[in-house]
Formats: structure tokens, C-alpha cells, sequence
């Protein structure tokens, strides 16, 4: 989703831009996502929080349009224990303390966030890449092109060939979805890493955060413990029929790259890759970055 922002962005700019990814979109770890606006796994603060902000924004913006499977959605984060504010607080428009809490929570914050459904949404990114006239083409690549006037390499985990980028490591995380019953309102326990994100016609949940597994197959003692955690959380998903399991590889390093690096006889690359659980929340934001580095490495006409 990272990447086909990017493009979008710099398609809409002007630039002459062809995507090249070993999967097509609905293939990939993005149409896994529950797709909640969050800082999670991200770093460093400053940029993140920038970036996270700018997409806000542009999420809410598209909002407005049904087409883009963007929708606005009440969110509540829980503790069991005091806490701060969020790092993050300053890239939503409000924030609040939240007094009424479940059982056994004794912290909340509150705030509306984009939520958004992932294969509408990534089939109305690429309708807008075509419109701005670019195009999208299945290509697997071992290593960046190096011809053209600028890379931008946004291949997720696939930096760790493309770059050379070993501090890349994968986080697992598994979720379920089950039938919509009624809820709206996007719940997460961020100690316990277990998250209610309800969507049109169903409520995902989850999750896992498993540091440097590659295992894409569903655990099933795993999935028991995220329904046991979720329903705890949200009694109201307690009978709630299971629609289908899935699990997705978060691209993790110690902080997001996004930085134009030259080449010696090849075209310079903008690498935007790392972004953890945040590739949702930080699209808009690193493509904006990500056209400014592309315009001071294309050379003048």
C-alpha cells in the first residue's frame, strides 16, 4: 500500500511512473490488515508523528467518497495501568480521557480514527495510479532497476535483498475475521496487543506480534487465544460466527527508511520501506516526503 501511494502521488505530480511488484495488491500483507489509523511499530517519534498526521488528513478527506472504503470510526485505547498520554497525540485533532472503561482498566483514550477496507481501498488506488497514467505491472525482481531517472524502492521486507538490508525483520501477526454483529466502535488493548477493528461486513480481530517468524500459516491455539482475548475485551463478539483466518508479515527495522541515496552509474533510489504496523497510518505522509526526494533526483531538464 506504501508503494502504490507513493505512485499515486508522483503519478498526480506529473512524473512518468510504472510500478513494477512480484504481487498484485490484493496479494500482498496490505489486503491482510485490519487497516486501523495507528502508530504501531514505528519509529523515530518526530517522523512518524509528521507523517501519521498528513495521512489523517488525507484519510478523512477521502472519507467523504463511499468508492474509497474509507470510513471515520470511533476508537477507544485501553490500560491497566496508568499511562501518559500517547506519543502520537499530536497527529490526531483530539484526544480525550476516557472514564467509563471495562472491568479491570483503569486508563482509555479516546479519538476518531480512518479505518479502512483494504480491497476497496487498494483497487481505488490503483484506479487512481491508471487515471494519472501509470501503470502496474507483476515483475519479480532480484535486485533495483537501475536505469530511468529515479528507484523508489518501496518493497516492505523485500528490502532485505533489494537493499541489502538485514536489520529488516519480519513481525508475524495473525488475525480473524468474524460476521458483523453490530459493532462501531474500534476497541484496542495495546498491552495485551489484542484490537476489535469493526469493518462493513465483518469485525477483524487480533492480533500477534511475533519478532522474526516467516510463518504464514493460521496457529490455531493462537486463534483460540485471540477470540478468548477480543471477546473479553468486546463481550458483544461472544457467539459471533468465524469467517476465515489470516496472517501477515509486518516489515519491521529500528526506524523507518525513507532517504535518496545515490548510485555510481545508475539512477539514484528513494528507499521508503520499515514502517512496522504503521503502513496504513503513514502512507500519505511518506509519499509526500517521498515526491520531494524524487524532485531533487531527477535531474533538470
Amino acid at each position: 500500500m506504501v508503494g502504490l501511494t507513493c505512485a499515486v502521488r508522483l503519478a498526480e505530480s506529473g512524473h512518468d511512473v510504472h510500478v513494477l511488484a512480484r504481487e498484485l495488491p490484493l496479494e500482498t500483507t496490505s489486503a491482510v490488515a485490519a487497516a486501523w489509523w495507528y502508530p504501531y511499530r514505528a519509529l523515530p517519534y518526530d517522523r512518524v508523528t509528521a507523517w501519521a498526521r498528513r495521512t489523517y488528513d488525507v484519510l478523512a478527506g477521502l472519507a467523504t467518497d463511499d468508492a474509497t472504503g474509507v470510513v471515520m470510526r470511533d476508537s477507544l485505547e485501553v490500560h491497566r495501568r496508568p499511562v501518559d498520554e500517547p506519543w502520537w497525540a499530536q497527529a490526531v485533532p483530539a484526544l480525550t480521557r476516557e472514564l467509563s472503561l471495562p472491568s479491570g482498566y483503569v486508563n482509555g483514550w479516546r479519538f476518531i480514527a480512518p479505518v479502512i477496507e483494504m480491497p476497496t481501498y487498494l483497487a481505488y488506488l490503483v484506479t487512481r495510479l491508471h487515471e494519472a497514467g501509470g501503470d502496474l505491472t507483476r515483475m519479480a525482481l532480484s535486485a533495483l532497476p537501475r536505469h530511468g531517472d529515479v528507484v523508489v524502492n518501496c518493497t516492505g521486507l523485500g528490502s532485505r535483498l533489494l537493499a541489502g538490508d538485514h536489520t529488516l525483520q519480519p513481525v508475524r501477526g495473525q488475525v480473524m475475521r468474524l460476521e458483523q454483529v453490530g459493532i462501531e466502535r474500534v476497541w484496542l488493548d495495546s498491552d495485551a496487543i489484542t484490537y476489535v477493528v469493526p469493518r462493513a461486513r465483518d469485525v477483524v480481530i487480533g492480533g500477534t506480534s511475533d519478532e522474526g517468524s516467516w510463518d504464514l500459516r493460521p496457529n490455531p491455539a493462537t486463534a483460540e487465544s485471540i477470540l478468548r482475548r477480543a471477546t473479553e475485551l468486546v463481550p458483544e463478539l461472544d457467539g459471533a460466527r468465524v469467517l476465515g483466518h489470516r496472517v501477515g508479515l509486518r516489515p519491521a527495522r529500528d526506524q523507518v527508511r525513507l532517504d535518496l541515496q545515490p548510485r555510481s552509474g545508475a539512477a539514484p533510489v528513494v528507499h521508503c520501506y520499515g514502517h512496522g504496523g504503521a503502513g496504513v497510518t503513514l502512507s500519505w505522509g511518506c509519499a509526500d516526503e517521498v515526491a520531494g526526494l524524487v524532485a531533487t533526483g531527477v535531474p533538470a531538464a
